[in-house]
């Protein structure tokens, strides 16, 4: 296991009309900025920046998620989906000459990682589709209410650079719409019987220590379980605007590099001040749970742009 950050960034749109009908499919953002940067599996300096083997600095360009990036490009096959239905998302990723990508190299256990959000940060997903020969990427999913929703598709191709690629497209799920405000910040969460606790805070453009202590029924959790090849996953997504990080801790599980419990840590790099939503993907008794939290990223010393304010009410959490 490497340790490293990515950082990517996507425009957002959040209906503000409770209990409208939902049903016409999203566009996908057109965006065209600075290409992504590198994978969160790169670097195997914990504080290095993306692709780099020293500190990370803060005027890394952001990069700006978009259906394309680097001359490759993401198909979805699947535009729209129905709320509390189960069905199949297909998508492909095509090359410069809108060929199907078939080669990819394994990370962390996997060819490619999907992520689905929804916009107002309630519905979170990590999913690992299967490739057909084809190149035709798919797997079921049910999401529990509708709105837009974002996929974001993170992977590395065989041919060419062979530098990591994140793609992103916009998928509506129709049904009633009622978009949930973002959950206040918090230092800790529930997921099952297990509470997970936040140590550690974020300057923007400097690299931060997030420790996340993990317990049941009150007594720290040392057993966790590999889970794609560590001890927890770490995903941060920007209120307002859902710029992307995902981060994983240092150590390969059952390496001796790592213990399994009951803390997971995290370097990672926030790009700005802001309201960020956490979720911390770990396995405990053969079961995946997902804890999710709110955290506040204050402007570093001496800047002068406020972080967005978060919203008042609790949300709820589906995975």
């Amino acid at each position: 296991m490497r340790t490293g950050l990515r950082i990517t960034a996507f425009a957002a749109a959040l209906a503000a009309t409770f209990g409208v009908a939902y049903g016409a499919g999203a566009g996908v953002d057109p965006l065209n900025t600075t290409p992504a940067a590198e994978s969160p599996h790169g670097g195997e300096d914990p504080h290095a920046a993306p692709g780099t083997d020293g500190p990370p600095s803060a005027s890394e360009p952001l990069g700006a998620l978009s259906v394309t990036d680097g001359g490759y490009s993401l198909d979805l096959d699947t535009p729209r989906l129905a709320a509390g239905e189960r069905g199949e998302l297909r998508f492909t990723v095509r090359d410069g000459r809108g060929r199907p990508v078939t080669d990819y190299h394994v990370e962390h256990e996997k060819e490619l990682h999907l992520i689905l959000l929804s916009r107002d940060l309630a519905t979170y997903r990590h999913l690992h589709p299967e490739r057909a020969a084809d190149g035709t990427w798919s797997t079921d999913v049910r999401l529990p209410r509708a709105g837009d929703h974002r996929l974001v598709a993170d992977f590395r191709p065989k041919a060419g650079d062979a530098a990591p690629r994140t793609l992103g497209a916009d998928l509506a799920v129709s049904g009633d719409y009622r978009p949930r405000p973002l959950a206040k910040p918090s230092a800790t969460a529930t997921v099952d019987e297990y509470a997970v606790s936040l140590d550690g805070a974020l300057t923007p453009g400097r690299p931060g220590e997030l420790r996340l202590r993990i317990s049941r029924d009150g007594r720290p959790v040392t057993d966790l379980e590999p889970y794609l090849g560590a001890y927890g996953h770490l995903v941060a997504v920007r209120a307002g605007d859902l710029g992307y990080l995902h981060v994983h801790p240092g150590g390969e599980a059952g390496a001796g590099k790592a213990r399994p419990g009951p803390d997971v840590t995290f370097t990672a790099i926030a790009p700005s001040a802001g309201t960020y939503r956490l979720f911390l993907d770990f396995q405990h008794e053969g079961e995946v749970r997902t804890a999710s939290l709110t955290l506040d990223v204050p402007p570093a010393k001496g800047s002068a742009t406020p972080a967005p304010a978060g919203r008042p009410d609790d949300a709820g959490h589906d995975h």
